[in-house]
């Protein structure tokens, strides 16, 4: 019965951005093995795509901090600052 348990657990909410990468990465492995029957590629697939909107969402939150923190200082980042 472990097939009805593993679809629960894999719609929790990831607890951090760094735990959704890693799992993330964990489903692109699995999927790119091509060792997943369909119906487990495509649930793996639903929940990428639940994982990459999670950690968009993470990423806009924490640019919307960073504007905050920058005020007035916020410029586009450029290969040339980099360098120096």
């Amino acid at each position: 019965m472990t097939a009805d348990s593993a679809p629960a657990a894999a719609a929790a909410p990831p607890q951090s951005f760094e735990q959704a990468m890693a799992e993330l990465a964990q489903l692109v492995t699995q999927m790119e093995s091509g060792a997943l029957p369909l119906e487990a590629s495509v649930a793996a697939y639903a929940r990428g795509s639940e994982l990459v909107k999670y950690c968009a969402a993470q990423l806009e939150k924490v640019e919307s901090q960073v504007k905050v923190l920058e005020g007035d200082m916020l410029k586009p980042f450029s290969d040339d600052e980099a360098a120096q």
